[in-house]
């Protein structure tokens, strides 16, 4: 299986979100440079198969997946887009004060190519198609740069009396 990382994450509440990929984007990997085109997640996400939100590629530090409802993603025109439910576990908790304090690497994402997914060009690879398996938060540097991961709060609608309470006290 290949990886693939980049720097694009944010950090709300007890969410985390941002980009595992960009489109059009450039990196060097190894001796070959490498570019992801649009589409090339669409199958694995059609598929609807289960796809995992790891810390740093650990099979053993499970954040999220697909199948439980808690990780979604989606292909945009930017490129492979996530967001997750952080668990009360201690990987989730390392991860999200690392993205809240601005000190994560970056998100990734593991694959392999279908037969036809690549096209080679000289030493510029683009890939067309991948088998999507897994993104990663991770904490140290990614492949790709660009990529985002921020925490993101759930927001809960407040009764009138207490909104009120809570704009008064913002206001101290």
């Amino acid at each position: 299986m290949e990886r693939r990382a980049s720097i694009e994450l944010r950090a709300k509440g007890r969410r985390l979100e941002g980009y595992a990929a960009l489109f059009d984007t450039a990196t060097r990997i190894a001796d070959f440079e490498e570019i992801i085109v649009r589409g090339a997640f669409s199958a694995s996400l059609r598929d609807k198969r289960d796809i995992l939100a790891l810390a740093d590629h650990d099979p053993r530090s499970v954040l999220a997946r697909t199948k439980s409802g808690t990780l979604r993603l989606a292909e945009d025109s930017r490129g492979l887009a996530f967001d997750f439910d952080v668990p009360e576990t201690s990987a989730g908790r390392d991860m999200l004060a690392l993205a809240e304090r601005g000190d994560l690497g970056g998100a990734s994402f593991g694959f392999t190519v279908p037969k036809g997914g690549e096209h080679w060009q000289g030493n510029r690879r683009e890939l067309r198609a991948v088998n999507l398996a897994e993104i990663s938060v991770v904490s140290s540097i990614p492949a790709y740069d660009g990529t985002t991961v921020q925490a993101r709060a759930q927001q809960i609608a407040l009764p009138p009396r207490l909104a009120r309470a809570r704009r008064w006290l913002d206001t101290l």
